[in-house]
């Protein structure tokens, strides 16, 4: 257990601006700990937002604009904008239509490109359209919704991280996946079961857009495969930051559709 608290410390550290000044220990058993923590990480990140946004909706006089673009921020501000370079550096190297290597070279580069930028530009001002409409049409539902997007889009990092292959030797990503061993994920599946059996003693009739939203990511992750292999011959760091972005994107979509289709 001591491990795992020490893993899920390193993940804070690694994937958010929160402050964890301690000192912690780089060894392989507490980075595996680290990976097996990242839907931990996405899970306390949902119930934020879902507590965040139930506060301003009842106790405070805001819009529903100033709501939604708090929240908005709070998605941003969490992470420390980091997973968002990785957006624009992954977007300027795809959108350049070279080969692999130089898209690799091109992520290297700490200058931003107007791809990175426009990239960046749709990802962050459709989310604040999904989460702008999600909220005029909040249910008890939508808050449990929410929580499940960074849960599951955690969830797709770690799987992007062991099950594709690296571009590079070296790098964050590099780092991480040699510290996992054949059975480190065993433990997602675990924790969508225990999702599963929660959801059955709340409401049975929440199962189906849960369902939806566990498809629509598994779609994420097979779709991220496919590009990354394809156009980079494997995952960098800044891959790994894309796409938890872009599952995060996709999943407010998914929520937002639901909401217009009366299914939550």
């Amino acid at each position: 257990m001591r491990k795992f608290i020490t893993g899920f410390l390193i993940t804070i550290q690694f994937l958010t601006a929160l402050p964890i000044k301690k000192s912690l220990p780089m060894e392989k058993d507490y980075m595996e700990k680290s990976i097996q923590s990242f839907p931990l990480l996405g899970l306390f990140q949902g119930i934020l937002y879902s507590a965040l946004l139930y506060f301003l909706l009842e106790w405070t006089p805001f819009s529903t604009l100033a709501i939604a673009f708090i929240i908005w921020l709070a998605t941003i501000l969490i992470t420390g904008g980091i997973h968002l370079d990785g957006w624009m550096d992954m977007s300027d190297a795809y959108f350049s239509y070279q080969d692999k290597e130089k898209r690799l070279e091109i992520m290297k580069d700490p200058r931003t490109g107007a791809f990175g930028v426009m990239s960046l530009l749709v990802l962050l001002s459709s989310r604040l359209l999904f989460i702008y409409e999600v909220i005029q049409f909040a249910k008890l539902y939508t808050f449990l919704l929410i929580i499940l997007i960074p849960f599951l889009s955690k969830i797709v990092m770690g799987l992007v991280l062991l099950l594709i292959p690296a571009a590079k030797k070296e790098g964050l990503a590099s780092f991480f996946k040699n510290a996992a061993k054949k059975n480190t994920l065993y433990i997602y599946p675990i924790y969508i079961i225990v999702l599963f059996a929660l959801i059955c003693m709340i409401d049975l009739t929440f199962i189906l857009p849960v369902l939806l939203f566990v498809l629509v990511t598994v779609g994420c992750y097979f779709f991220i495969r496919q590009k990354t292999v394809k156009h980079f011959g494997g995952i960098t760091g800044d891959i790994l930051g894309a796409s938890g972005e872009g599952t995060e994107n996709i999943l407010w979509m998914t929520l937002w559709l639901l909401h217009y289709s009366a299914m939550v």
